[in-house]
């Protein structure tokens, strides 16, 4: 199921909050005063750090929806309206692909905004599917 996907990328929203974010609170003033842009930024920094990862450090590919499809089913492909509308972003940067992913973090964290699957298609495609 989804639970695993989940739990990783929660610990790395922890971790960040508590021992990457600079601020002069302590480690459980830190949880209690955030505000939803600090918990944007935490998600972000949690994506891209699993991106980054599963690109060895070279790189991280971030995939969105768009509304248009970019490429037509061949025979034998069952179309699912969803994988036809992926784009794809490729970053060589960590800091740019993090950056990026907060920008777009509607698409990760709201509701309807198929977050999960676009995380799943994104550490695929950083991963490479030849690895």
């Amino acid at each position: 199921g989804t639970r695993a996907i989940l739990m990783a990328v929660q610990a790395n929203i922890v971790k960040h909050l508590l021992f990457i974010r600079n601020t002069e609170l302590t480690h459980l003033e830190r949880l209690c005063k955030i505000g939803r842009r600090e918990q944007g930024e935490a998600l972000a920094a949690a994506l891209a750090d699993s991106l980054w990862a599963a690109g060895e450090g070279r790189g991280a590919t971030v995939c969105l929806l768009s509304a248009a499809a970019h490429f037509a089913p061949r025979a034998g492909y069952r179309a699912d309206s969803f994988t036809e509308r992926v784009q794809l972003f490729e970053f060589s940067e960590k800091a740019a692909a993090q950056a990026f992913i907060f920008d777009h973090i509607h698409c990760f964290r709201d509701e309807g905004g198929h977050g999960l699957i676009l995380f799943l298609y994104s550490l695929l495609f950083s991963r490479t599917l030849e690895r």
